[in-house]
């Protein structure tokens, strides 16, 4: 009776134990919460898994030199600790993942995956968000990572970059990723304005500095462009928001200094992309 009562124990001490530990273990993206602009505690159902998970691109960055800007360079580290792909998150990802559970069928995770450009498990998301790619830098390796994620069906979306020096930086990179493909404007009557969303509608989303100032735009980039690399059955392999800063507006949906016309617009964008990404 006493050896029985002695395994019992031990067997509640070793699930007390393993329940403990599990409750202190890190997720894989936690590793780099401290390049994030603005991280927030995980959500009580961090741990079940969804359908549909954000899940954002750390890449190496380009410096702009000079001591101007954020000054990121290197290996993608800024000053402070944040870094150039880490920018509105993942306070912008959270956002998103709490509207595909509202506005879709979708059963969306409620924390983010961050995909390291190097070892991350990029081929098990379909759907790959990279912020501020005008201050991206893609080795040839990486390139051909991403050429062959992109080619097997994944999706990428760019945001937050702005100008004509930005776009130029963006592009010597995309090249890498397809020598043989030209960049081109997507189409009004395009299914990813209307899969879930119509989005007939369509203006320059700002950043966070319209707060400031009331303007939309920054450096030379005036006018939103919306465009694409299409794949040769006219599927869209990357979808690029240029001259825009949808993350900005997830970041701050929440603020109400920050415009709900703005917010919902790039709410809708991000729904809209996602939905093309798991249906073509």
């Amino acid at each position: 009776m006493k050896r029985r009562l002695a395994v019992v124990v031990a067997a509640m001490l070793i699930l007390a134990l393993a329940s403990l530990l599990g409750a202190f273990q890190v997720r894989s993206s936690q590793r780099w919460e401290w390049e994030m602009q603005e991280p927030i505690n995980d959500p009580p159902d961090a741990s079940e898994k969804g359908e549909f998970t954000f899940a954002r691109l750390r890449y190496r960055s380009f410096s702009f030199g000079g001591g101007g800007g954020r000054g990121f360079g290197g290996r993608g580290f800024g000053r402070g600790g944040r870094s150039s792909w880490g920018i509105d998150a993942n306070r912008a990802d959270r956002l998103i993942a709490q509207a595909v559970r509202r506005l879709t069928r979708i059963s969306a995770r409620s924390v983010e995956e961050v995909i390291d450009i190097d070892e991350g498990p990029l081929f098990d998301y379909p759907w790959l968000y990279a912020v501020e790619v005008g201050r991206w830098e893609l080795s040839t390796a990486h390139a051909k990572k991403l050429r062959e994620y992109l080619d097997r069906g994944g999706f990428l979306m760019v945001d937050d970059f702005h100008g004509s020096q930005e776009w130029a930086i963006f592009m010597d990179s995309l090249q890498r990723v397809f020598p043989d493909r030209q960049v081109m404007d997507i189409p009004g009557d395009d299914a990813i304005f209307k899969v879930i969303s119509s989005l007939a509608d369509r203006f320059q989303v700002p950043g966070a500095q319209f707060l400031r100032s009331g303007v939309t735009y920054e450096r030379d980039g005036y006018e939103a462009r919306w465009a694409g690399i299409f794949d040769d059955k006219g599927r869209i392999q990357v979808a690029i928001c240029h001259n825009m800063d949808l993350g900005d507006a997830w970041q701050y949906a929440d603020d109400p200094m920050y415009p709900e016309k703005f917010a919902g617009l790039a709410i809708r964008v991000a729904i809209n992309d996602i939905g093309y990404a798991m249906t073509h």
